[in-house]
């Protein structure tokens, strides 16, 4: 038995390593170790693709998750940094846009903007860059957890840390 849950723990452990290595996840990392390097990217075993699951994988509460929603305005795009807990509200950000035509980016908008897949879309290291917004609520909790490129990773931050970081605006965007 003993022999049998060292193979299983080798197994994950290739596993985490194999997913700390792809690009995407690489890329986040050399934005946050270049703003901090005491920043670090941590491997959850178990997935972070909804701001539930990742409260759920880190023992937090949901608004400590930060949620990085991409939005098609006309022919730009903007990144919305919104708590777990809240809804980004269109009719606001049409308002502060001054723009009639909001809406979500599709998936394939997502990943050519940001370079990752719904589900692990981080707040920093896009492909090509963007006006980003930070939600106040955010403001709520000292310390907040952010994709890292994959559904399984994330990274610990502080709120002034994560303006900084990503160049955001501070803006009210939830309903």
């Amino acid at each position: 038995m003993l022999y049998l849950c060292n193979i299983i723990k080798q197994l994950f452990k290739k596993t985490l390593n194999a997913i700390l290595n792809k690009e995407p996840v690489k890329r986040v990392e050399k934005a946050i170790k270049e703003f901090d390097p005491d920043l670090k990217i941590v491997c959850l075993e178990k997935t972070a693709r909804t701001a539930q699951d990742a409260a759920t994988a880190l023992g937090c509460n949901i608004g400590a998750i930060v949620k990085s929603l991409l939005f098609s305005v006309g022919g730009n795009f903007v990144l919305c940094l919104v708590s777990g807990d809240k809804r980004c509200s269109l009719k606001t950000l049409k308002k502060i846009l001054d723009e009639k035509d909001v809406s979500m980016a599709n998936p394939e908008d997502v990943k050519k903007i940001t370079g990752y897949t719904i589900g692990g879309v981080s707040p920093v290291g896009h492909l090509i860059k963007i006006k980003i917004f930070v939600d106040t609520n955010l403001e709520r909790f000292t310390t907040l957890f952010a994709a890292a490129g994959h559904p399984n990773c994330i990274f610990k931050i502080e709120f002034n840390q994560l303006i900084r970081l990503t160049s955001g605006e501070i803006k009210k965007i939830t309903e």
